[in-house]
This record gives C-alpha cells, structure tokens and sequence, in this order.
C-alpha cells in the first residue's frame, strides 16, 4: 500500500518510513500540506500520515481538504503532533483526521495504530467490491453479461428526454433469435445457453461503441441506438443479423448448430414527441412483421 507522510521534519519522515517499509508499504513523502495535498489530487494515496503544524497547509486543514474532496476511495490519516490537551486531541479528530499520535511516539504503538488503519481500508475496500458487485447484479443479466430489462428501461428514458431537450434521435432495435425452442430442444438447455452468449458477444462486438444493448427476455434482446435516425438503425441491425447467421457452433455427437435473428427497428425519426412506451412497441410491431414474413431479416417500423 501507497503512504504518504507529510513533516516538516525530515528525521520524522525517515523514522514513520522506516516503520512502514518494514511493513511492507510504499511510502511517499513532503515537506509540507500543500506539497502534500498536490500529491494526493495527482495519486490514489489510500493512507495518510501528517503532522499538524506546518508552515504554509497545516496538517489540519490537509485533512479537511481531504475529506470535502469526496474521492472515490477512501482516505485513512494520522495525524502526528506534539500537542497533548484534550482539546489538541479533539480538534484534530474535528478536522477528520482518524487517528492522533502525540510525538514523540513509541515504535510499537505506531506500528499497531498503522495496523488499525490498514485493517479499515481492507474492510472499506471489501464492502465497496461487495457494493460494486450488488449494483452489478441488479442491472445486469446474470447469464450474458448484457443490461437486464430494468437498466434497459432507464436507459430508454435517459436517452429520450435527451432526444426531446437536443434535438437528436434516438432508434430501438428488438431482437429475436428464431426457432429457439428447438436449439433447446434439439441440443439441450447447456447449448441454448452457449448460444444466447454467442450471440450477446456477437451484438456487442457488431453494435457502435455508444449503442447500449441488453437482455429483454428469454432470447430477445434490445438495442438504443443514441442521435441514430431509422435508416442508420437498420443499417447497425443488417450487419448484426449477418454476423449472428455467421455463428456456427460444434454439438456434442458432430454436426452444426446454426442461429438466425429477426429484427425490428423504430425511430424517434418523424415521430416529434413519442414516448418511450411507444417507441417499444413500434419496435415489437416491426419484429413481428420480420417473424410473419420470414423471419432472419430486419424490418423497419413505418410511421402512418
């Protein structure tokens, strides 16, 4: 782990040095707060160990940077000083600082007060994978990767109320993977899944790098196509379609399973004011069109 210390004293800096490479840790130092703080906006520093009285940025107001800073990560400081009151104590803790140790400090204390903090910043950092991995759980589906219906609808509603205050397009593209039943029926649910995966990697290699796809359900899935008009959206769905009819996947036993896809692609284009609800459907009512008439290809919602 990173450790800045920060004292104007260069026998301090060498000493909480010195204890901290012995602990394993990389350390960092300045000479004073605004040094200091310079390193800290330029570098994830996830432990701090300063001293308080400083000329130009005293290890008070550092820390009080530090915490009105909101980084992503968590900061853990110490602050050294050699004041004793009470009320010394209070106000370091006041300022945000999580430890205190009066100078001059014993080498084992330190040592165990750097502990401390090293075993908060572990179970800060386990609880914000566990928050990290919770979040994902909820917006993603769990077998594909893809954005699940939920974060799909969000989505939806973000980049219409965008389209409305900008100006821009925005198009859906709804897929539906045909005769799935009988991939799942004929080579068993193992390769179904394999092939819902083949072709979630498929889209997502095939699509723009600001398109946004998900899983709708089962073995459709949905496309928003941002400041994208009808024709450029079945354009994106055309070379989709191609790629997925390219996949072909070895069966236990010999032989090809082979997928095909059909596609409905709808607009803001034309339309003014649509809601998002509607644009839904008119993507539906476009795949069900490519179903009726033959299925593997793309069919485009057009507007009355």
């Amino acid at each position: 782990m990173r450790v800045l210390v920060v004292d104007d004293d260069e026998n301090y800096i060498f000493l909480v040095g010195r204890i901290l490479k012995s602990m394993g840790h990389e350390v960092v130092s300045a000479m004073d707060g605004l040094a200091a703080w310079k390193i800290i906006q330029a570098e994830q520093i996830p432990f701090v160990i300063t001293d308080w009285m400083m000329p130009d940025l005293d290890g008070a107001e550092l820390v009080r940077r530090i915490r009105s800073a909101n980084f992503p990560h968590y900061v853990y400081t110490i602050m050294l000083t050699a004041k004793q009151t009470k009320n010394d104590v209070v106000g370091g803790l006041d300022a945000g600082a999580d430890d205190y140790i009066i100078k001059p400090f014993d080498m084992n204390e330190m040592r165990a007060r750097i502990a401390i903090g090293e075993r908060i910043l572990g179970l800060e950092t386990r609880l914000r994978e566990t928050m990290s991995k919770l979040e994902q759980q909820a917006s993603h589906d769990s077998l594909t990767g893809l954005f699940n219906r939920r974060a799909l609808y969000d989505l939806i509603d973000q980049e219409m109320d965008r389209s409305l205050r900008d100006g821009h397009f925005v198009s859906l593209v709804m897929i539906d993977i045909d005769h799935f039943k009988e991939i799942n029926d004929q080579f068993g649910h193992l390769v179904g899944d394999e092939m819902l995966c083949l072709v979630s990697q498929t889209i997502l290699d095939c699509k723009r790098h600001y398109d946004q796809v998900g899983r709708w359900g089962g073995e459709e899935f949905l496309i928003v196509l941002p400041g994208t008009g009808l024709q450029a959206a079945s354009q994106v769905a055309e070379r989709i379609r191609q790629a997925i009819a390219a996949i072909d996947r070895e069966v236990p036993g010999g032989g090809q399973a082979h997928v095909r896809a059909s596609f409905g692609a709808a607009s803001t284009e034309h339309q003014g004011e649509v809601s998002f609800q509607a644009l839904l459907q008119q993507a539906d009512e476009a795949l069900y069109e490519a179903k009726q008439s033959g299925r593997n290809r793309v069919c485009a919602y057009k507007v009355p």
